[in-house]
């Protein structure tokens, strides 16, 4: 039986945690930040958790992880 390919693409957006829940970095967090106020920024900084329906899609396309 063959092996699954990982999906690049997922695999270097998304990590696995050690319970399971997938996590990723916010978008709007690269520059402009002079236009953003303080809370935003700090929110933006901390990685996020995936709902428990598209965490299931990601974990699909990274089958090892």
């Amino acid at each position: 039986m063959p092996k699954i390919r990982t999906s690049r693409t997922a695999a270097k957006r998304f990590k696995i945690s050690k319970s399971g829940k997938v996590k990723f970095k916010h978008a709007y967090a690269r520059h402009m930040f002079t236009a953003k106020n303080p809370s935003q920024k700090s929110r933006l900084r901390r990685t996020g958790i995936l709902t428990k329906a598209d965490a299931e899609k990601i974990k699909i396309m990274m089958p090892y992880g």
